[in-house]
């Protein structure tokens, strides 16, 4: 599972900035923005897949790998928010982070 996971977090740094990235440079034209954001998740695609196949043929279901790649998502978002977008982190979002670790415990539960 390793393998697995941190192919996940690869992947979710290059899907992070495909989405996010163009947030700090608002002044390009939105066509290119797209274009360049293809570009980044074909990336992120070659990963996701091999990571998604790798997590099944260990034993995770479907939804334990989706649960896991939201939270991995979510780890590497705060970090690129707070470090790249100089946005702060908020009493909210961290409770709500709590929360969908929550979910997680109960996808994994036996």
């Amino acid at each position: 599972m390793v393998r697995a996971f941190l192919l996940l977090i690869v992947s979710n740094i290059f899907m992070t900035f495909a989405w996010y990235g163009n947030l700090k440079n608002t002044g390009m034209p939105l066509w290119k923005a797209i274009v360049v954001s293809w570009g980044i998740a074909f990336f992120e695609y070659c990963l996701m897949v091999p990571a998604n196949r790798s997590g099944y043929a260990e034993g995770f279901s479907g939804f334990q790998l989706k649960i896991t790649q939201e939270v991995i998502s979510l780890v590497v978002f705060t970090v690129f928010a707070v470090f790249y977008l100089k946005e702060s982190l908020k009493f909210n979002y961290i409770i709500s982070f709590f929360f969908i670790l929550g979910a997680v415990y109960f996808a994994f539960k036996k």
